[in-house]
């Protein structure tokens, strides 16, 4: 049985921390009671992103979180994420969630055997400027895997995202970019505890053509 899906997935973009060390927002984002990371930061080699993964599992795995990794399963994490133009695995490593942008998409995901997804732009995006357009919250409710919405989320519309039908949220410039990320990721778990947690689709069999 895996464990419930964390409400709250932290986005990892080492741009975005105003020259502040990973590790640095990290530790304090799991202060606040971030127990979910996604080491993401595809610009970085694959060295560099294997000590992020690694400075994330030293911050997470005391406190039973999990750490995974963006499009890339040989890394370490407890499961990978991927992009929406990656091939699904044959050998599904732990927990697999994909980056999706329109309903189908997410029905496409929940075929293959993905566990969650995240859907976006859900907002205008911050970090992202353009990118869009904004799918708005209506697309969150009556998926048929946890939807985790991302883009332009924060701490002041992640309670309306669950409250129409997301499992949770994805956030990473509000989180990356906070002045206190203590406090940030704190007030983001606040936001979206407000039921019962997820549990992440059973892993399944994907379709024999996907590869």
């Amino acid at each position: 049985m895996r464990p419930p899906l964390p409400r709250l997935l932290a986005v990892t973009e080492t741009r975005l921390t105003g020259g502040r060390p990973l590790g640095v927002v990290l530790e304090a984002a799991v202060s606040g009671g971030l127990r979910a990371v996604l080491v993401r930061d595809k610009h970085l080699a694959a060295t560099e992103r294997r000590r992020l993964v690694d400075t994330a599992r030293s911050l997470l795995a005391p406190r039973g979180g999990i750490v995974l990794v963006a499009s890339d399963r040989d890394l370490g994490g407890d499961g990978v994420h991927l992009a929406a133009g990656d091939p699904f695995p044959r050998d599904a490593p732990g927990l697999v969630g994909r980056s999706c942008h329109s309903i189908a998409e997410v029905a496409k995901a929940a075929a293959e055997g993905c566990a969650y997804v995240t859907l976006s732009p859900v907002f205008s995006s911050r970090s992202k400027p353009g990118y869009g357009p904004a799918l708005g919250t209506a697309v969150l409710s009556g998926g048929p895997i946890p939807v985790l919405a991302l883009g332009g989320v924060d701490a002041a519309n992640a309670a309306s995202c669950v409250a129409a039908g997301a499992a949770g949220v994805a956030v990473m410039g509000a989180l990356m970019g906070a002045e206190d990320p203590a406090a940030c990721a704190a007030a983001l778990v606040a936001a979206v505890t407000t039921g019962p947690a997820v549990e992440a689709k059973a892993e399944g069999k994907h379709k024999e053509e996907v590869q």
